[in-house]
């Protein structure tokens, strides 16, 4: 099991004059429309705990003013929160000094933003290599950390051209090279493929799937569409008003949501595309007939299962460890929900 990378304890962000004021109040359990009402103060974070394993990828979504967007600025402290603890590695990024969060910022943290982020007079390879120069690397090792990230996201030949010349997956292309050179251990990602039209954006993620399994970043990534966030997503937390309402991996989400606002964004989901028979495998039972990958989703099983002499499989891990057996039954009845 990953190891924490990033730990969010109790985090509160109240906005308005006197957040510290109301803070009791929201805590005592008023919510963002009465605190709005009687207060004028905007509750962005409500109680939210959430651990962030080590080299995977977690997925923080909701709707417009969720709270998603504010919850990954508080971790490199952009937003200072109203109370709470972040830890990263164990350390409390609250109680750091300007010169230890500064640390934080130049070479532990990189962020990928929704519009790009890039500096217009400064061309590709500049812009890729900024972050590194804001670390006072050499200019040598700067060009030649610049120009591999740049081969690596697809952008080679276009070094010398300003980033009002390139189209904006490019853009956006540019963006994740220089979050990569600075070699962060950390990685986040503000809806940072929600402005582009979607045959770029899912080329966009599928560079970052293919990168994440060589890097094995921490990486945070926010979003407001679901199918982004199961594609994506090793762990996924949804919020709402501010509060954290379900966490888990993608099948738990969609199988088992927490209440109506999460069935309702999952109700038309693929589920043959998502769920992996791991997820159904009755723990424990037995069965000595033909066995099939756990990873294997529904939509592929569906075939073997069929065709199984008693349309039954036992179900295996990556190491080829016994989880369980699957019925054809079972997988009709998950893909009905």
């Amino acid at each position: 099991m990953s190891q924490s990378k990033v730990q969010i304890k109790n985090l509160y962000k109240i906005f308005g004059k006197t957040p510290k004021k109301v803070l009791a109040q929201v805590k005592a359990g008023m919510g963002k429309p009465e605190l709005l009402e009687q207060t004028g103060h905007v509750l962005g974070i409500q109680n939210v705990s959430l651990d962030i394993p080590e080299k995977r990828i977690q997925v923080v979504m909701g709707l417009s003013g969720s709270g998603k967007s504010t919850l990954i600025r508080h971790i490199n402290r952009l937003i200072e929160p109203t109370d709470g603890q972040i830890l990263i590695d164990g350390e409390d990024v609250l109680s750091m000094s300007d010169k230890q969060l500064r640390e934080v910022r130049r070479k532990k943290t990189s962020m990928v933003f929704q519009k790009f982020g890039l500096l217009p007079h400064r061309k590709v390879a500049e812009n890729v290599g900024y972050g590194l120069e804001v670390q006072g690397v050499s200019s040598d090792e700067i060009a030649k950390r610049a120009q591999h990230w740049i081969d690596r996201v697809g952008l080679t030949g276009y070094e010398n051209h300003y980033p009002g010349q390139l189209s904006g997956g490019m853009q956006q292309r540019v963006g994740l090279a220089r979050a990569l050179a600075t070699d962060a251990e950390i990685l986040l990602m503000d809806e940072a493929f929600s402005a582009l039209d979607p045959l770029i954006r899912y080329d966009m993620q599928s560079i970052l799937l293919e990168l994440q399994d060589e890097l094995h970043k921490t990486i945070i990534f926010i979003t407001h569409d679901l199918d982004e966030a199961l594609r994506l997503g090793d762990k996924i937390a949804i919020l709402r008003d501010g509060a954290l309402i379900q966490e888990g991996t993608a099948p738990q989400i969609v199988l088992t949501p927490a209440d109506d606002y999460i069935a309702d964004f999952t109700k038309d989901i693929n589920r043959g595309k998502v769920i992996r028979l791991k997820a159904l495998a009755a723990a424990g039972s037995p069965y000595d007939g033909a066995m099939i990958d756990g990873s294997t989703v529904l939509a592929d099983a569906l075939l073997p299962l069929s065709q199984a002499p008693d349309q039954r499989l036992g179900v295996t891990d990556a190491n080829g460890a016994y989880l369980g057996a699957v019925t054809l039954t079972q997988a009709i009845a998950a893909l009905q929900g």
